[in-house]
């Protein structure tokens, strides 16, 4: 394969600076644009760089400003969203995630709750972990009553995320991880099989390694009551094991983490135990820690087919200065939390465009030579990071907590930061830099998107598009070819080599997958963020495998998505049919009559209940003979406007059905309309009664065959655009608009 040459100089795409525009770029009281991209950039790097005036470190501020402003101009390097958006802005709140801490006491856990409302506010993610509280029906002194246990207070959390809008930008994500010995493991294994319950929450069970030994052995392990450790009683740990991987080849949930490797490789154990992290997994805190995320676009690292080491060096050095300025910049939400921040002083420097760098190089994602790249270029950037922060202390001081930590050892220089490095997912920034996500390989070559109501645009990767022009084998037809695959399998007129090198997620195998995770962990401070994709097809046993593999192989947790696993997974089309269908004129009995079909007498149908944020929504969808003919709605709350206009949809898309329009039209009108209450969190948002009722009319469909709905290899319907949502590092990303589950 040819390999391609770096571009002196990036651009933003088009799509790019759609994004700026929608979420992060500064606007008046009237919603109207007051920066570009360029200044956006600026005003981060001044901010930024202002710290060093603060710190008094005695170089040149203006100068440090320049080098992060073409730093992040350039593509090089971006931080994670808030800090884009918020810094130099009254807000100032640069930090992407938090964990809090949830005690066994009433007033420690609506304490938690208020925090949580102050950092999603801000524009923060939080993690918890509720495994102090005690269990359901365990014994409560003061109240001579009973526990309702930790899942009830989980619903009060996911209730109070579900009130918070972040700054009209970004909406509050969750993590919940409760320990498997837990009395309670069980129900919270199950609490996510309805995916109306929790919705503003990923959950993960926390393994313990005596756990992990009690599954290979098939052995039993102790049930802990965690208000005054006594043995409750004992489980099978291969039939709990067994309970995880059917939920998760389920709908995707729970995840699992690790919890004795998070501590292991926990530098402050004197400060506290690692209970919790981020709602991506990556990020392992203590109580009332903060992190700073960016990440290093390892496509622009690249020059003339070979890493270009240099760059990755002065990047290094550079990001790790910037990240360590965002600590002292930022405006903290809680007292805590700048307290315990700046105590130990946690980054976390990642990557994205790995999957582009390796096609650059010209190396296949799932092939073992990419694995053991990715190892050396994690070991050069963790290694160059922390001599960074060592340099850093040298002229600014250890972090407070550093005597006592797992650096403070004889011949070991002092550091700035307890960790420096983290693989974060990289959804939105991203789309931002034009690159690949995270460690990601790519999702898919070509796609279809659909702007505005009828305009249909071939999305191709720029690398690939480039390659097929210089090869000669490049076609508008052949583009949309590869969109309708989804891959360039079983496309003989791509060279073999080209289809190797531009593999997607579902062209690899979940043991590839793994293996390009652990490669990247085994030099990573804190975690990596990923999502292990499998097919639809895939068995319970291939989860229980990846498990495994992962717990052998090094991990510190793992997330695994199978393809259409969730209720609402977006309905599209992957062949021309489909728009034949929707583009057919009108039977020609109603275009000859100029009427609508007759109801008969009786019509069979099925109601769908939707939650919205009006409360439930109960949808009727009837048929005749020819098809579908009418809609009904009935709110769980009688009366109202909004009852009143679904009666109103409900009439409206009935005449139109009854006059010959397809439903997928139907569909495509209301599908993504937003109102101020939306309801649900991911693949169970709904984010109005117009939506709800065109999700209803996709479950219908895909439960009747109308139409010949296939199912897109995608996560779900943007709540903000109805565009496909792809599952990668661990969260869901619309590549159309920008949305990010997590951000």
């Amino acid at each position: 394969m040819k390999k391609t040459k770096q571009s002196p100089s990036p651009a933003l795409s088009a799509n790019a600076r759609t994004v700026l525009e929608r979420r992060y770029l500064r606007r008046d009281a009237d919603g109207k644009i007051l920066e570009t991209p360029e200044d956006m950039f600026r005003r981060v790097a001044q901010t930024i760089a202002s710290a060093e005036t603060r710190l008094e470190t005695g170089t040149d501020a203006a100068k440090l400003e320049e080098q992060f402003y073409r730093m992040m101009v350039e593509l090089d390097f971006l931080p994670n969203s808030p800090t884009l958006m918020n810094a130099g802005r009254e807000l100032g709140q640069l930090s992407a995630c938090f964990v809090l801490p949830v005690d066994d006491s009433m007033e420690s856990i609506f304490e938690a709750i208020k925090h949580t409302a102050l950092i999603h506010k801000s524009g923060g993610g939080t993690g918890f972990s509720f495994s102090r509280i005690r269990p359901a029906n365990d014994v409560v002194a003061s109240t001579s009553g009973v526990s309702s246990g930790p899942l009830s207070f989980m619903k009060v959390f996911d209730a109070a995320t579900e009130t918070i809008k972040q700054g009209g930008t970004r909406r509050g994500a969750n993590m919940g991880i409760l320990r498997v010995d837990h009395p309670d493991i069980m129900d919270f294994i199950m609490c996510k099989r309805d995916q109306r319950v929790l919705t503003n929450f990923n959950i993960s069970v926390g393994l313990t390694e005596d756990f992990m030994k009690a599954v290979e052995e098939d052995g039993e392990y102790d049930l802990l009551n965690p208000r005054d450790g006594r043995l409750i009683k004992k489980l099978s740990a291969r039939k709990v094991f067994e309970h995880i991987v059917d939920l998760a080849w389920n709908n995707g949930e729970p995840g699992i983490i690790f919890l004795d490797r998070l501590n292991r490789d926990n530098p402050t154990p004197h400060v506290g135990e690692i209970e919790s992290t981020n709602p991506c997994g990556e990020q392992p805190l203590l109580p009332y820690e903060s992190c700073n995320l960016g990440s290093i676009n390892l496509a622009r690292m690249c020059n003339d087919g070979d890493i270009d080491w240099d760059k990755l060096g002065r990047t290094v050095r550079l990001a790790t200065r910037f990240l360590d300025n965002v600590i002292e910049v930022n405006k903290y939400p809680l007292a805590q939390i700048d307290e315990m921040t700046r105590a130990n002083r946690k980054i976390g420097l990642g990557v994205m465009g790995w999957a582009d760098m390796l096609i650059k190089l010209g190396l296949p994602y799932n092939s073992t030579d990419a694995a053991r790249l990715g190892e050396k270029v994690m070991k050069f950037i963790q290694d160059t990071a922390h001599e960074t922060s060592a340099d850093l202390a040298e002229e600014r001081g250890p972090f407070p907590n550093f005597n006592g930590s797992i650096y403070d050892k004889p011949g070991v220089r002092p550091v700035r930061n307890a960790t420096c490095t983290t693989i974060a997912p990289t959804g939105t920034i991203s789309i931002i830099a034009g690159s690949s996500s995270g460690i990601e390989p790519l999702f898919a070559v070509s796609y279809v998107r659909q702007v505005l109501d009828n305009d249909i645009l071939v999305e191709v990767h720029p690398l690939f598009e480039q390659i097929a022009k210089e090869m000669d084998f490049y076609s508008p037809e052949l583009m949309k070819k590869i969109a309708e695959h989804g891959t360039l399998r079983d496309l003989p007129e791509i060279p073999e080599d080209i289809r190797k090198v531009f593999v997607t997620a579902h062209d690899i195998t979940p043991e590839d997958h793994i293996r390009m995770q652990s490669a990247f962990q085994k030099y990573t401070d804190n975690a990596v963020s990923k999502t292990v994709n499998f097919c639809h097809d895939a068995t319970r046993e291939d989860v229980a495998m990846v498990y495994q593999l992962a717990y052998r192989s090094g991990c510190k947790g793992v997330t695994i998505y199978r393809d259409g696993s969730r209720d609402q997974q977006v309905l599209s089309v992957a062949k021309s049919e489909q728009k034949k269908a929707e583009d057919a004129p009108l039977p020609m009995e109603a275009h000859k009559k100029g009427r609508k079909r007759d109801r008969p007498r009786a019509l069979r149908g099925s109601t769908y209940q939707m939650e919205t944020g009006c409360g439930p929504l109960y949808i009727t969808i009837n048929e005749d003979k020819d098809g579908l003919f009418e809609l009904f709605t009935t709110m769980g709350k009688a009366g109202g406007c909004a009852a009143s206009q679904c009666e109103a949809i409900g009439r409206l898309v009935s005449l139109a059905w009854r006059s010959g329009v397809q439903a997928r039209q139907a569909v495509k009108q209301m599908i993504g309309i937003t109102c101020h209450k939306p309801a649900g969190f991911g693949e169970n948002r709904v984010t109005s009664c117009a939506d709800a009722v065109a999700k209803a009319i996709q479950l219908h469909l895909m439960e009747y065959g109308e139409d010949k709905v296939v199912e897109n290899r995608n996560g779900g319907a943007c709540p903000e655009c109805g565009g496909p949502v792809e599952h990668e590092g661990g969260c869901c990303v619309c590549h159309a608009c920008g949305y990010s589950e997590c951000a």
